[in-house]
């Protein structure tokens, strides 16, 4: 195995034979690396697709992953050909990764980011905290704000989340349980800013321009979800 590339939530191992082991973990996948001697749950052993090993006897496992396949290493562009910049990635375009926002103006912003064609590996946590960091109602039309600006916060704040130990998940800095979000996951809950209580809005079926919504109607300002 020659290591494990990423563009947004794809994985790609490589192998010396010029073959890539192609994985997307989607909502519930993911992979576990056990060190020698280490068992796993029996009550996992069904969610196995996969088992590598390592010469050093330790074991990466996929668990629930619902996207794997094996692919000619040369081909790995065939996948992300329709994904935008990663900010992760070294090959980071942030002018691009806003252009292509751009070319989105009239959806809404939270959808304009899930779009993976816009900018690769930003999820609904991510966009929900982005867009508070940010100040923008996730109703709000992407073309009514500095996407400039906009990407280059999304990229500052992923690059220092893998920073962060045991959790790469951390937007406020704090890591202590419950503390990690601004928005995410608190509806009900005070604004940590401005002590506004935060609300929700839940994924509509179908709709791609209404997933699962967290905000603070005070810190961003700007429209709310459309009924019906």
């Amino acid at each position: 195995m020659l290591g494990t590339t990423t563009h947004g939530k794809h994985l790609f191992t490589r192998f010396d034979d010029g073959v890539t082991l192609h994985s997307h973990l989607r909502m519930d996948g993911e992979w576990t690396v056990l060190g020698p001697g280490r068992r796993l749950p029996r009550r996992l052993g069904a969610d196995v697709r996969v088992e590598l090993r390592t010469s050093d006897d330790r074991r990466a496992l996929a668990l629930r992953v619902p996207v794997v396949e094996l692919i000619r290493t040369d081909d790995e562009a065939r996948v992300t050909a329709r994904l935008g910049p990663d900010p992760l990635r070294q090959d980071w375009d942030p002018a691009e990764a806003a252009r292509r926002l751009a070319d989105r103006a009239d959806r809404p912003l939270a959808a304009a980011l899930l779009d993976q064609r816009s900018l690769a590996g930003l999820g609904n946590l991510w966009v929900n905290e982005l867009l508070f960091v940010r100040g923008h109602s996730p109703w709000t039309c992407a073309g009514d704000v500095d996407l400039r600006a906009l990407v280059s916060t999304a990229a500052r704040m992923l690059r220092q989340s893998i920073t962060v130990r045991g959790n790469g998940q951390v937007t406020t800095g704090n890591v202590h349980a419950g503390e990690e979000h601004w928005v995410y996951g608190r509806a009900g809950h005070s604004c940590r800013r401005c002590g506004t209580r935060i609300r929700y809005a839940p994924e509509r079926p179908g709709d791609a321009d209404r997933r699962a919504s967290w905000w603070c109607p005070r810190c961003q300002p700007g429209p709310g979800p459309t009924e019906g």
